[in-house]
């Protein structure tokens, strides 16, 4: 008996005769990137290394665009920014030991936002592994350890016949929900031995669903729609899941409040009536969230920001859709629902009541109300003219890449940011050095659309080689530093601490200089230009450096005052 399957997997006389005749003069870095090629990917980032050279002699046999960085870490950076805007899987080329472990903090970055990146790196040669021969350039004893503990996904390759699967499974578990970065390793002598394997052509590696269980989402679905007073917390799986419509749609018909988490900016309209905003760092919101009877949470682990430095105590029922198990119920009590948020949300969809309330949009615009005079009451009026000016100089639909600093902070509470997946941090991890070379893979995935990187002084050490990169090609970031002298945020913990801070002074360079060095435009700004500035810089094609020296201050730690 013939099933249809058979029929599909029987090869046509073509694909026959050119698998049997496969072009010389090819390796195992061949199969490689002929694996990326069939899976869809178009662009990758990296360096190359000894062990790593025949992937990169490969790349110029391939269609394959490669972006090279100048340090692993900000190449992965930037490949966790072009898989959070293309919602790709963004390989990342590494070689062995040192390189390797370079890429680790953002790694670590990409797994906490769940960006999908599909590393790959180089072995030292097969004899070595296992704790074969030693002495081998950038030889580790057990290099995938190294990784098991970042990403959702280890697998070593041994032979050439195992890289077009490895990689594929690797592809599958990158882009399954959560999203998040996986590590293949494939041993020198793999790569750069002649292979007569035929040409990789057809790779299937899509992605498995999550859907909710749906006695789940019909408990979830009647407690929200016999709730009294519903709230909403929208987190990161909003976004990676392409959920904010269906997010919308749910608030609208339940009458409920949402807020944002720092990951979930955008995922709701910033002046819709029902919009909290972000301001989950005020004691306000909190007491609103804890006062909701069902407290409906999507897409958040209700980790440290996003429950008010775990000050949040709801005393309502929780609904929790997290993709990622072990998150879910991880700090609260909860109906626990394990699933992607846009099946969830849809599932949510067809099954609610509708609510009527006619207090909802008035209890929204009290607490925005209380949220504004407590920050009006602290004079940061420099700190909040610099934040509106950074809004109204970038277009609506561009990007945003933020490092950790303390503009940063105000951003994660005060800033528009216009629309899903268009702003972005490194809150997640918490690494330094995020914003500019992210700025850059965002670049790269859409070269159309001038992109923002914001940084202090002290992260923008991390970067400075990437306007090499910036320069070599081409790519639309503007880059605002902003120069303090030393480590901001760090600086104001430890004064409010100790009474005093230590090592966060910092000697740093002329930046306006050392970016026109790299040939790179850079301008000095100040508070009152900075709008004209950044606007000018961002409309002109080509990388650019606006630089504001300012000491900016936090807002009030508001989960200290309860």
């Amino acid at each position: 008996m013939t099933h249809d399957h058979d029929l599909e997997l029987r090869p046509t006389a073509a694909q026959t005769e050119a698998a049997l005749n496969p072009p010389p003069g090819r390796n195992g870095g061949d199969l490689v990137v002929e694996t990326l090629a069939g899976l869809g990917a178009t662009t990758v980032f990296g360096l190359p290394g000894q062990h790593a050279l025949g992937m990169f002699d490969a790349l110029r046999r391939s269609d394959l665009r490669y972006i090279g960085l100048r340090v692993e870490n900000n190449a992965g950076f930037a490949a966790d920014a072009y898989g959070r805007i293309t919602g790709e899987a963004a390989p990342l080329l590494l070689s062995t030991g040192p390189g390797a472990l370079m890429s680790l903090a953002a790694l670590q970055e990409a797994a906490a936002a769940s960006a999908p990146v599909l590393a790959i790196g180089s072995q030292v040669p097969t004899a070595g592994l296992g704790g074969g021969r030693h002495g081998y350039l950038h030889e580790l004893p057990d290099q995938a350890a190294s990784f098991r503990g970042v990403v959702k996904s280890v697998h070593t390759v041994r032979t050439q016949s195992q890289i077009p699967s490895a990689i594929a499974a690797a592809w599958k578990s990158a882009l399954t929900a959560p999203h998040g970065p996986v590590w293949v390793e494939i041993p020198q002598d793999v790569l750069l031995a002649r292979t007569s394997l035929p040409v990789v052509t057809a790779v299937d590696a899509t992605p498995d669903d999550l859907p909710p269980r749906p006695e789940l989402t019909a408990v979830a679905a009647r407690l929200l729609s016999h709730a009294e007073r519903p709230a909403i917390i929208a987190g990161g799986g909003v976004i990676r899941s392409d959920a904010s419509r269906k997010l919308r749609e749910l608030a609208e018909r339940l009458r409920a409040p949402v807020v944002t988490t720092p990951g979930g900016k955008g995922a709701f309209p910033w002046e819709h009536p029902l919009s909290l905003q972000s301001w989950l760092e005020d004691r306000h919101t909190t007491d609103f969230l804890e006062d909701a009877d069902v407290l409906l949470v999507v897409g958040s682990g209700l980790g440290e920001l996003s429950s008010n430095y775990h000050t949040l105590r709801p005393r309502g029922r929780v609904i929790q859709v997290e993709a990622d198990l072990g998150k879910l119920e991880s700090n609260h009590p909860a109906l626990g629902i394990h699933a992607d948020a846009r099946l969830a949300l849809r599932a949510l969809l067809e099954t609610v009541e509708e609510r009527t309330d006619p207090t909802a949009e008035e209890r929204v615009g009290e607490l925005l109300r209380r949220v504004r005079e407590r920050i009006d009451a602290q004079d940061l009026t420099l700190e909040r003219n610099v934040l509106a000016a950074v809004r109204r100089a970038l277009p609506a639909s561009a990007p945003s890449f933020w490092d950790m600093t303390i503009l940063a902070y105000w951003a994660w509470s005060a800033f528009d940011a216009k629309g899903p997946n268009t702003l972005h941090s490194a809150q997640g991890a918490g690494g330094l050095g995020y914003g500019f070379p992210a700025a850059l893979g965002a670049a790269v995935a859409d070269p159309t659309t001038p992109v923002l990187a914001v940084s202090g002084d002290g992260g923008a050490l991390y970067s400075v080689a990437e306007l090499a990169t910036a320069r070599q090609y081409g790519l639309n970031v503007t880059w605002l530093i902003v120069d303090d002298g030393g480590y901001g945020i760090l600086r104001e913990y430890m004064t409010d601490a100790f009474g005093q801070a230590t090592a966060t002074d910092l000697t740093r360079p002329d930046y306006v200089a050392l970016a026109e060095s790299f040939g790179v435009p850079g301008v000095r700004t100040t508070p009152e230009t900075l709008e004209s500035d950044l606007a000018k810089a961002l409309s002109q094609p080509g990388p650019a450096v606006v630089v504001l020296p300012a000491v900016l201050r936090m807002f009030a730690p508001t989960h200290l005052d309860r």
